[in-house]
């Protein structure tokens, strides 16, 4: 399981960007989250993650919001 931060939401188009601790951006899709909509996600919210190949590079999958400490 990865972990990150949200960089970037595009809610009307479905999908947006993970920073990933190891310093690399994830796309993901909405269809990739959850137990949460992608309306209720927002810059710098940490999240976890996996990551799967595509034919367009890592993709984020089964992304949730990160248990807060």
């Amino acid at each position: 399981m990865h972990t990150g931060k949200i960089k970037k939401v595009i809610t009307d188009r479905g999908f947006g960007f993970i920073s990933d601790t190891d310093g690399r951006e994830v796309f993901f899709h909405k269809d990739g989250l959850v137990d949460v909509k992608i309306t209720d996600l927002s810059a710098d919210q940490a999240v976890e993650f996996e990551v799967e190949k595509s034919d367009k590079g890592p993709r984020a999958v089964n992304v949730r919001v990160a248990p807060q400490a």
